[in-house]
């Protein structure tokens, strides 16, 4: 009897050593609106939100904060009230960019400060 207790044990002990540990699942970025923050730590895909005052051509610029010097610029037709863009990141080295929403006649409509991760 005492050896089917330790059998048993062991048996137990087996199963439960080879169980994979629970990992931590990290968060999910939020849904809040980019330029409603003064600076915001963006991820590669990561969705942004913001909203436009009306439909019609508007242009994101990323701008290095040191040199001042465009790193990209995409041109696109948005549509009034709220819109979603991706950002992608893997090019970029970890550095402060300045991400700026411009309407056709260059009037700043958002500006925020991002940090790639």
């Amino acid at each position: 009897m005492k050896w089917i207790k330790i059998i048993l044990l062991v048996c137990v002990g087996v199963v439960v050593s080879c169980t994979e540990p629970e990992l931590p699942t990290p968060p999910l970025p939020t849904t809040q609106k980019i330029f409603s923050l003064k600076e915001n730590r963006v991820v590669n895909g990561q969705d942004m939100h913001f909203d436009l005052p009306s439909d019609g051509t508007y242009t994101l610029t990323l701008i290095d904060k040191e040199s001042g010097q465009v790193i990209s610029r995409e041109r696109f037709k948005g549509t009034s009230g709220e819109n979603v863009k991706k950002i992608y990141t893997n090019s970029l080295e970890k550095r402060y960019l300045y991400l700026l929403l411009e309407d056709v006649t260059k009037t700043e409509i958002g500006k925020t400060l991002i940090i790639t991760k």
